[in-house]
Parts: C-alpha cells; sequence; structure tokens
C-alpha cells in the first residue's frame, strides 16, 4: 500500500490582532481571533495575506478546535480563498509562554491544520485540486503555517 508523501509547498505567516472572547458554557469557551495581513513565501507560491477573516476557535479541555478562513494575494494578482481547520493542545504552563509573547518551539506544543484552497486563478487551480497539511507555530506575534502537499 502505497504511503503519502508530503511535500513542502510553502509558509504563510499571518498576522493577527487580539482575540475576542465571545464564549460559550462552563465546558467550552469560544473565540475570535481577526485576521490583518501577513505574507505567503516558498517554492509553490508567493503573495501576502489579504487583512480579511479571522480564526474561530472553540476550547474543550485544553484542545482548541479551530476554523479560521481568509483570503491570499498571489504575486501575479490573483485572489485565493483558505478555509483552514486545525487543532491546536498546549500545556497551561506552555499557553502561559505563548501569551506572554516567548517564541515555544513548536515540539512543545500540537498545531496542526488541513488547510483547503479555492481559486479559478489558472496558474493556481492545482491549489484546489489538492489535499494539503499545516504545521502551525506561534512565532513573533505572527501564525506561521508550513503547507505541504500531500503526494
Amino acid at each position: 500500500m502505497k504511503q503519502p508523501e508530503l511535500e513542502f509547498a510553502f509558509e504563510i505567516r499571518v498576522d493577527v490582532d487580539r482575540w475576542l472572547p465571545i464564549g460559550r458554557s462552563a465546558d467550552e469557551d469560544l473565540t475570535f481571533t481577526p485576521i490583518t495581513g501577513g505574507t505567503v513565501a516558498g517554492p509553490m507560491l508567493a503573495g501576502t495575506v489579504l487583512p480579511y477573516g479571522g480564526d474561530w476557535a472553540v476550547e474543550r479541555s485544553r484542545t482548541s478546535q479551530l476554523e479560521a478562513r481568509y483570503l491570499l494575494r498571489a504575486d501575479d494578482g490573483a485572489v485565493i480563498d483558505i478555509l483552514n481547520r486545525g487543532y491546536f493542545r498546549a500545556s497551561e504552563e506552555v499557553v502561559a509562554r505563548l501569551v506572554a509573547g516567548e517564541n515555544v518551539p513548536e515540539e512543545e506544543y500540537y498545531f496542526r491544520t488541513a488547510p483547503v484552497f479555492q481559486t479559478d486563478a489558472p496558474a493556481h487551480r492545482w491549489l484546489a485540486e489538492h489535499q494539503f497539511v499545516g504545521l502551525a507555530r506561534d512565532e513573533d506575534g505572527q501564525v506561521c503555517v508550513r503547507v505541504f502537499v500531500v503526494r
């Protein structure tokens, strides 16, 4: 049976504003984090993150289920929609370090995503025709996602 292979495609570095608590119940917390910009760079795509969209997170039992939706603009001007779902899990100590602005090594917490792209731009149609996985981390006030295409 063939095993999946991952090929590095690009890294998305997302600028975010302060998260907003929405609340839900005693067992879960709902928050929203506005996305304010950023960059995309790598061998398969380069461009910017547009300042539209955000990340909704529902935390249950120290695991956050994430759903971010925002837009990318490729260097050639094409606009690409991204829906990025995933999970974040860390100890209270690691979360406190991240909140304090420390660059915590990504091996100390779990932050994985599965981005889905939509575009009709011919040069970038491949994004809408492949499965991707993302390895994410917090770094220097940005959310950084290394995106890999599944081959």
